[in-house]
């Protein structure tokens, strides 16, 4: 899949505002399901080499506290506050991935450090509850006051314009995506991914070819999470970290299909769609019902549809096109 769907899913969502004059519900589902593909996006980068994270609901959660503590508590706009955040971000999954890589913690081991990593991520936000708000969670201070514009602070009372937010982000997730697909760090991770100490006997320096990985996939993690935090206006442990952010991200990637291009978007509209319709047909009389719907459709997916939707659809599609010119 080349860059012209991407492209061409950018002029059609930025021209519904203008050609459709579309709601501010289905505006905030667009909105929404454009920074999540970009998250998943930001995972799949990694994941799709092996390196299955069980964390990653930590680099989002410190890219959203992080710049909302630095606006709240120092005055620090965004557009410097973000820069910081990543930097933490990045030095975090430093001190979680070079131990692991250095001294080769891997498949399931390295899946139980990140799950421990993001829960340590939680813990700490929920102790410092008379910075963070703990539990309760937070609201960045608003610049609305004096206008439906705040550029320094990175605010906005049109959903139009943070369609078009979404929407460079989502296409920049994917450009990373493709640029990593088609680089000489693709075919690294991959060797590594077979054998280790053969790739490293042929010149590939394993260790830092998945630090590189590690980080970038980090960094554009906790950039969705500023990206979602300046838009919700309010972050809490279980929206923007701790496990179930991070298995939400895993499901939905593999949902969508990991291995494909657009398949981590296919897999938010997929997830924001199931549980949009779980909100709307019981609300939330049954606790937990999406947590447990997560799961068993995660079973499924992977015992029955490991490529995703996408992938699955991609690969009928280039069965059925054998069929008919193959012979």
């Amino acid at each position: 899949m080349d860059l012209w769907a991407p492209i061409a899913i950018v002029l059609v969502l930025g021209s519904l505002p203008i050609a459709t004059g579309i709601g501010d519900y289905h505006l905030h589902l667009l909105v929404l399901m454009l920074i999540w593909g970009f998250v998943y996006t930001s995972w799949s980068v990694m994941g799709r080499f092996g390196l299955v994270s069980l964390g990653h609901g930590a680099f989002m959660g410190i890219g959203a506290y992080g710049v909302t503590l630095l606006w709240n508590h120092f005055g620090l706009s965004p557009w410097l506050g973000g820069p910081i955040a990543l930097a933490v971000a990045a030095l975090f999954a430093l001190a979680i991935g070079w131990p692991c890589f250095r001294f080769r913690i891997t498949g399931h081991y390295f899946a139980l450090v990140t799950l421990a990593a993001t829960e340590i991520v939680r813990l700490v936000i929920v102790a410092l509850r008379d910075v963070t708000g703990g539990s309760l969670g937070m609201t960045p201070k608003t610049a609305l006051a004096e206008g439906p514009v705040s550029l320094s602070a990175l605010q906005f009372a049109a959903k139009e314009v943070w369609l078009y937010i979404a929407l460079l982000a989502w296409l920049g997730g994917v450009l990373v995506w493709r640029a990593v697909d088609r680089s000489m760090l693709r075919y690294a991770l991959e060797a590594a991914g077979q054998d280790e100490d053969a790739a490293a006997s042929i010149g590939v320096d394993v260790t830092r070819a998945k630090l590189a990985i590690t980080l970038l996939s980090a960094v554009m993690t906790a950039t969705g999470g500023i990206l979602y935090a300046q838009y919700q206006l309010y972050v809490a442990p279980e929206t923007v970290s701790g496990i179930g952010i991070s298995l939400q991200i895993v499901f939905a990637v593999i949902a969508g299909g990991m291995y494909v291009q657009l398949g981590p978007t296919v897999g938010a509209v997929f997830t924001l769609a199931l549980s949009e319709s779980l909100r709307v047909a019981i609300g939330h009389t049954i606790p937990s019902l999406d947590g447990l719907i997560y799961g068993l459709l995660l079973v499924l997916f992977i015992v029955y549809m490991p490529k995703g939707i996408l992938g699955q659809l991609l690969a009928l599609a280039e069965r059925r096109s054998l069929l008919v010119f193959g012979r």
